[in-house]
């Protein structure tokens, strides 16, 4: 089996995987598929901070699995769609030529889980095939294509971060950053009714994304600030979608009183923050990450529905041995938003 894989930091094909064969409970699925995920890019170059600070946290369950050795190679997509070849003995699954995605987990007979994110030994969506478990299979309705299905991950990203900020439609929104992650929030907020949306970018490409994705105001932040172009008239609800260092200060230095900043962008380097004007503001800050089954479930819905156009999005397709060129093409953010891998 070919596999598109993280060895040495950089990116290569193999063609000589062994086949991935379904256990009780697992189905054998061809990725059509799988879309490039920022974090992917963060772990290609910073695996060994990512594994470092996962090593230095407390207050989360350890997990019954071997740790990530960055010296063999790694498996990565975890935004994929694919079609059912097979099931596993004594295994119910949809049948063969069945679109499906999944939640971006397999289930282990002891229980455990094994995530298709980074792994030694578990094949992710940059390969021919992989194995999904059956339960958490979801296929895909109304005729939805795959490498739009594959969007179904990234969105539901989107859509845990406007939930867990319980936002109101009266209330005012901001999004500081239009990536994939920034996009998606927008898109939540839209279909939750939200009247007012602020979008922040640099860039004038995802500032268009931003407006077809329900974005009412935009703005170029080296003209205007999207605190300026918010006003002062009551507290807002701030999504930080850059994950850079500086960019949590600017929104508790800025942001009116009562305002709840909710941080969706994952920041990989030590940051430094004044207590005071957030204290002086009484303003609250939310740290969310990932989505729920539910929220998955209700993204593919939403996405094949019609409720959320995520076709504009992806920019380019590309096969496995295109994959390390997606890897680098994706640091323009004018060129590129989602880069889909089709195995």
């Amino acid at each position: 089996m070919r596999a598109a894989v993280l060895s040495g930091g950089g990116i290569i094909v193999r063609d000589d995987l062994p086949e991935p064969v379904p256990g009780p409970g697992q189905v054998l699925v061809q990725v059509k598929a799988c879309g490039i995920c920022g974090s992917d890019l963060h772990f290609a170059k910073h695996g060994a901070d990512m594994l470092a600070l996962g090593q230095q946290m407390e207050g989360v369950p350890r997990p019954d699995r071997e740790p990530i050795d960055l010296s063999r190679d790694i498996f990565m997509g975890h935004e994929f769609a694919g079609e059912v070849l097979e099931a596993g003995p004594n295994t119910e699954a949809p049948p063969a030529g069945t679109a499906v995605t999944s939640f971006p987990v397999l289930l282990r007979p002891d229980g455990a889980v094994d995530p298709i994110v980074y792994s030694n030994h578990v094949y992710g969506g940059y390969g021919e095939r992989l194995l999904l478990s059956a339960p958490l299979l979801l296929p895909v309705p109304n005729g939805l294509s795959t490498d739009l299905a594959a969007l179904t991950e990234p969105m539901a990203v989107g859509l845990h971060a406007v939930n867990r900020s319980r936002i109101e439609q009266t209330e005012k929104a901001v999004v500081l950053g239009c990536g994939p992650v920034g996009l998606a929030v927008i898109g939540a907020l839209k279909m939750r009714g939200v009247t007012s949306i602020i979008a922040a970018d640099y860039s004038p490409a995802r500032r268009a994304l931003a407006e077809g994705l329900g974005a009412t105001d935009v703005v170029d932040p080296r003209e205007e600030t999207a605190w300026a172009r918010a006003g002062a008239a009551g507290p807002l609800v701030v999504f930080e979608a850059i994950g850079v260092p500086g960019v949590l200060d600017e929104i508790l230095r800025y942001a009116p009183a009562q305002s709840r900043a909710v941080v969706v962008g994952v920041c990989m380097n030590a940051d430094t923050v004044n207590p005071y004007f957030g204290i002086s503001k009484e303003l609250s800050v939310q740290f969310v990450l990932g989505y729920t089954p539910e929220e998955l479930a209700a993204s593919l819905r939403s996405i094949a529905e019609g409720d959320i156009d995520v076709a504009p999005l992806v920019t380019a397709r590309v096969g496995l041995d295109e994959v390390p060129w997606a890897f680098e093409a994706l640091g323009n953010p004018e060129e590129h938003c989602k880069i889909i891998v089709e195995p």
